[in-house]
């Protein structure tokens, strides 16, 4: 899901995630909440979920937690730019929540502050996507239970590019031709977003690279990155692309107000644009940059951890076994009712009736053929390096190869204090 009623996203997370982990020890957490320890309906846990923008969610979280006999589970439910701040910051107090809402982040592990729920998910690992089982993995063992995958593509308007005699782009040499030929007075061919962040992995991608590879080394530095990165730049200063939108690439109001014909978002707004625009709609994924790149198209998600210094861990690790892996009518109403998402439980994503056609199943298609999930390896500091090669080089027409030189430096620097 989105954070649609925010205006932060999760770079910002693993920036609040990067400076808890440089807070070094946190052992004082969760030690004295003035919660009960005594198991069973007397045990209070509180959970941190940030304000999703999907019309419905707050209720169905609280549904879920008021259903649960075992504890009482209070959800603090935190809306504005706040949450990142919020949650880092409570979790170095006494009043730190029992579980909360987040991404992989390799920092949380290390740094303790995540517990390891191998014990409750392996009984039924093999129902989940591999790729969310392995983005969760350090050396052997699952830190968090993903709640929803969230892929991320190109929605048009198949009526605008009929006009305008546009076919649907398959590389970004045509993505960046189409963006021209859809662009009039008012309305801008392409959206990206405001700060091109969301598009930096998938460029990646489609170039035929990655952020690192299976031996947590750079493979991002290719002449296939060098070549989208120049094209980007011609895509950047082309009079093509939506600039300074009124909200984020997140939000489905660029397309849905006309303001563009083809906008990067996520599956979650599909029901807004079909509401909206009915079936004047399509989606793509990002387009390959090099001969020998292919199409991608990243995964987000939320996933669920467990605070493992605060007073109640066992209590909730059985809170999130009972919603997040026993039940799964809870967990297909999460992922289908309220915007559309992925289950990542298998079971659930094969019989959920509102992807299997349309507009939806489109989208799980491209999730499948194209999919890319989270590296919880990839921190902070190496995703600040990678958006300053875009800002120098995409927007200030810097030399690539010079930025990714620099961007090494940095990224291999994280590397070598993570991994040796």
């Amino acid at each position: 899901m989105s954070a649609m009623s925010s205006n932060w996203d999760r770079r910002s997370l693993f920036k609040a995630a990067a400076g808890l982990a440089a807070a070094g020890t946190l052992a004082a957490c969760g030690s004295n909440n003035g919660r009960s320890d005594s198991g069973g309906s007397g045990t209070n846990l509180t959970q941190f979920f940030h304000a999703y923008g999907e019309a419905g969610t707050e209720q169905a979280i609280k549904k879920y937690a008021a259903a649960y006999d075992k504890a009482k589970v209070n959800t603090q439910w935190i809306t504005g730019s706040d949450f990142e701040s919020k949650l880092f910051a409570t979790l170095l107090t006494k009043n730190a929540p029992d579980l909360f809402e987040f991404h992989p982040q390799i920092q949380l592990v290390k740094s303790g502050q995540v517990a390891d729920l191998t014990d409750i998910i392996d009984p039924v690992k093999d129902d989940f996507n591999p790729a969310d089982i392995k983005s969760h993995t350090v050396d052997g063992k699952i830190y968090g239970v993903r709640m929803i995958d969230d892929p991320q593509f190109f929605f048009y308007r198949p009526s605008l590019l009929e006009k305008a005699g546009v076919k649907v782009p398959t590389t970004l040499d045509e993505l960046i031709e189409a963006a021209a030929k859809l662009t009039t007075s008012k309305v801008k061919g392409l959206f990206l977003g405001n700060d091109l962040h969301a598009v930096i992995n998938p460029m990646i991608w489609s170039a035929g690279a990655d952020t690192l590879d299976d031996k947590n080394q750079i493979a991002y530095h290719t002449d296939g990155v060098i070549e989208g990165i120049k094209k980007m730049r011609t895509l950047f200063t082309s009079g093509d692309l939506l600039l300074d939108a009124p909200a984020d690439y997140w939000d489905a109001s660029a397309l849905n107000q006309g303001l563009c014909a083809m906008q990067f978002c996520g599956m979650w707004a599909m029901p807004q644009f079909q509401q909206t625009l009915g079936d004047d709609i399509g989606v793509f994924p990002f387009p390959k940059v090099t001969d020998s790149g292919k199409p991608s198209v990243y995964n987000g998600g939320w996933s669920m951890f467990v605070n493992a210094k605060g007073e109640n861990v066992e209590a909730a690790k059985a809170y999130v076994k009972w919603l997040w892996l026993d039940q799964k009518t809870y967990q297909e109403d999460w992922a289908t009712s309220y915007g559309f998402h992925i289950p990542p439980r298998t079971s659930i994503a094969a019989s959920a009736t509102k992807l299997k056609s349309g507009l939806p199943a489109e989208g799980v298609k491209l999730f499948t053929d194209y999919g890319h999930f989270d590296n919880i390896g990839w921190t902070q500091a190496m995703i600040t390096a990678l958006e300053d090669v875009f800002a120098n080089s995409v927007r200030k027409g810097g030399d690539p190869e010079a930025s990714l030189d620099k961007a090494d430096k940095t990224v291999n620097r994280e590397l070598k204090k993570l991994f040796g």
